[in-house]
């Protein structure tokens, strides 16, 4: 019988007991969402049998969620755009790699509400109404609103041939590339700041519109306006969350890649990638020395993990490649403080809306405080109530509530204890991570006063915890920073200087779940050479 790894009642097999590994199409590396939506795009449009390798004891990367007896919180996935309408290319690829299994729950009208200093701002459902609302904030400003709106959606729908050309044959792709790029990059090689400037002088006016830069890790001043304008228009039409979890989303696309004969295995950890004397990738090898054949090797293990660790050093192409990876920064780090309540049969939920909170206008700033004096305010908090947006958490943990507070730091804060085991990291540790989580609880109880005297459990991840679970060499959330050196990079695609192997994930289009899961389909399509971003489409359309 088979050793299980269970979450949230889904068994995931274990690679210690698994048995024999023949006759597989191709490996994944990783089960995070690009990983898993490769594979399953590779078995339902090529029939193609799929391993795929975790090292963690769950799978779904950044889609698992996170327990404690009562209590359940995601750890990555905090609100979804464009889930609810099934003619979008987001719905339609969801429903694609889950095979329609997973039912999307619509947040309330109001989806972000923007704390500036002790001003509120509400992002309200539809691209219209957010800019009549937007104006009412800022009578003065319609012109620049309505500007703004129309750049976003500029900007998003640029990216798409953007991100296609990276699927494209190599040969295809020089001679088309620079066509198929250079409308998105217009906007992607401007700073979110910069654009910003162009269009008003209302410092206010640009923090609210930039309040979701959490959700790719980067203030105005250093981030790329094409991957801020990808996000916003993303949210347009409100948010929405997976019914029944986060960890849905991995159990409703493990069918889909079995049926045809793939496996998902955790506690699965690669040590290195095989490549011959033709510079062709052969296969894996694991961690215990057991190698492992395909002909077709995809990595959803990150950009820099993949060249720096995971390829011999004397690969082609591969100094090349990481001398480009490397000269783009890794997104910030983060702490989580995850959060437990009761909750009375009567009482209501604690939020439904995600709070962006901030102390002042100047995002950059903020976060220049804070990174040179941890005692500063924080440079932003982001608050989301997990078991508000999903209806089945009440029947799943009666009498419970959870909420996540989140912000971003510095990896070098914790750089020091890096090579310490988990757990046992010293004295000076915990009191840092103790500060660290009173204070967030402290932030929650002012902002959220219902809070007070109903909070039963608190604990706080650290960047050493994504270090640790998620295999990011500096404790990163998003990968590599969304800067717009990152969209110049040639390097950054589905595509390696390694034949037969191909990167996936966000590292391979941009950050997020979503971006994940279209680094996966572009990393999908590259390999049989078919265009599967287009086959889902014109599924859709059928």
């Amino acid at each position: 019988m088979l050793l299980m790894s269970t979450l949230a009642g889904v068994p995931y097999k274990r690679y210690a007991a698994a048995g024999a590994f023949d006759g597989f199409d191709a490996i994944v590396i990783g089960s995070g969402m690009g990983g898993l939506t490769a594979a399953a795009l590779m078995a339902r449009h090529a029939g193609k049998r799929v391993l795929v390798l975790e090292r963690h004891y769950t799978a779904g990367g950044f889609t698992h969620v996170f327990h404690r007896p009562g209590w359940e919180w995601d750890v990555g996935v905090h609100y979804v755009g464009q889930a609810g309408d099934r003619s979008s290319q987001v719905r339609a690829m969801f429903d694609e790699i889950t095979e329609g299994r997973l039912t999307w729950n619509a947040m309330p009208d109001v989806y972000d509400r923007i704390r500036i200093a002790d001003r509120w701002y509400d992002f309200v459902t539809g691209a219209e109404r957010f800019r009549e609302r937007m104006q009412e904030y800022f009578p003065g400003e319609g012109r620049a609103i309505a500007r703004y709106v129309q750049q976003v959606r500029d900007a998003a729908g640029a990216s798409a041939m953007y991100f296609a050309e990276k699927a494209l044959p190599a040969a295809f792709a020089t001679l088309a590339g620079p066509l198929l790029r250079r409308r998105f990059l217009r906007h992607a090689e401007q700073t979110t700041a910069g654009a910003l400037a162009r269009l008003t002088g209302n410092r206010e006016l640009a923090a609210v519109l930039t309040g979701q830069w959490g959700n790719y890790g980067l203030p105005p001043a250093a981030s790329s306006f094409g991957m801020h304008a990808i996000i916003a228009e993303h949210y347009f039409d409100g948010g929405f969350y997976p019914e029944g979890g986060a960890s849905r989303i991995a159990a409703s696309i493990e069918p889909a890649i079995e049926r045809a004969g793939g496996k998902i295995l955790v506690g699965a950890e690669v040590a290195r990638i095989l490549v011959d004397a033709h510079n062709r990738a052969t296969g894996v090898r694991m961690a215990d020395g057991q190698e492992l054949r395909a002909p077709v090797v995809m990595s959803d293990a990150g950009a820099w993990n993949t060249f720096a660790k995971l390829l011999p050093e004397s690969t082609a192409g591969r100094a090349a490649a990481l001398a480009e990876i490397e000269s783009i920064p890794s997104s910030m780090s983060h702490l989580c403080l995850y959060v437990g309540l009761r909750r009375g049969p009567a009482d209501p939920e604690f939020g439904g809306a995600n709070l962006w909170i901030y102390p002042g206008a100047d995002h950059d700033a903020n976060v220049a405080r804070f990174h040179a004096d941890p005692e500063q305010p924080f440079p932003g908090l982001f608050i989301s109530f997990p078991s508000a947006k999903d209806p089945t958490f009440a029947e799943r943990y009666p009498g419970r509530a959870t909420i996540e507070v989140i912000t971003l730091v510095p990896y070098g804060w914790f750089e020091q204890w890096q090579d310490a085991r988990w757990k046992r990291r010293g004295a000076d540790y915990d009191a840092f991570k103790q500060r660290l989580a009173e204070r967030l609880r402290e932030e929650l109880e002012r902002h959220v006063p219902a809070v007070r005297g109903k909070i039963e459990y608190c604990e706080l991840s650290t960047p050493l915890s994504t270090r640790h679970f998620a295999n990011f060499q500096r404790g990163e959330i998003y990968g590599m920073s969304a800067t717009p050196e990152r969209f110049r990079a040639r390097r950054l695609g589905p595509r390696t200087p390694v034949q037969n192997l191909y990167l996936t994930g966000a590292d391979a289009a941009v950050p997020g779940v979503t971006g994940a899961m279209f680094g996966g389909a572009l990393a999908a399509s590259a390999v049989p050479r078919r265009n599967l971003l287009g086959a889902v489409a014109r599924r859709k359309a059928a």
